[in-house]
């Protein structure tokens, strides 16, 4: 299964690897996460060897306690990188929501550049902004925020 371009990570670092005299150098593990019939396959690549989880609650710590299991450290030594793999199908869906968001973007974008541009256009034949406001349906505030933008 290929990874989400965008995929969902989530770091977790323990305040126990965190000196008063600076910054002290912290391992990184990464857990991969897929969905398996009703569990969470999770995959830690640094050791070679796969748990499992019930819930993506769960991820984070099946995973640590795998590391400090496998490699005999404390759970709270190292960072752990997870990042959770999505069906295709789901890809697609927000790939496609992505693209449909950044689309209405430039809509209002380009929607308020006309609004603006009719206020101006109602200015300059003449309008008080308060007919400005009233013709378009906005407050006279607002029609004097357009004429003024």
């Amino acid at each position: 299964m290929a990874r989400l371009a965008i995929a969902w990570r989530l770091r977790f670092t323990s305040s126990a690897n965190r000196s008063s005299e600076g910054l002290v150098e912290v391992t990184m593990y990464h857990a991969e996460a897929s969905r398996d019939g009703k569990f969470w396959l999770v995959f830690v690549p640094e050791v070679d060897r796969h748990t499992q989880a019930r819930n993506l609650a769960e991820v984070e710590l099946m995973a640590r306690d795998l590391v400090a299991v496998m490699l005999e450290v404390p759970p709270d030594s190292f960072e752990l990188d997870v990042s959770i793999e999505l069906p295709l199908d789901v890809r697609q869906h927000l790939q496609r929501s992505k693209q449909l968001r950044e689309e209405s973007d430039r809509a209002k974008h380009d929607a308020a550049v006309e609004v603006r541009l009719a206020a101006k256009g109602l200015r300059g034949q003449g309008l008080t902004v308060r007919d400005i406001g009233r013709t378009l349906e906005v407050s006279y505030q607002r029609a004097h925020q357009l004429v003024n933008s």
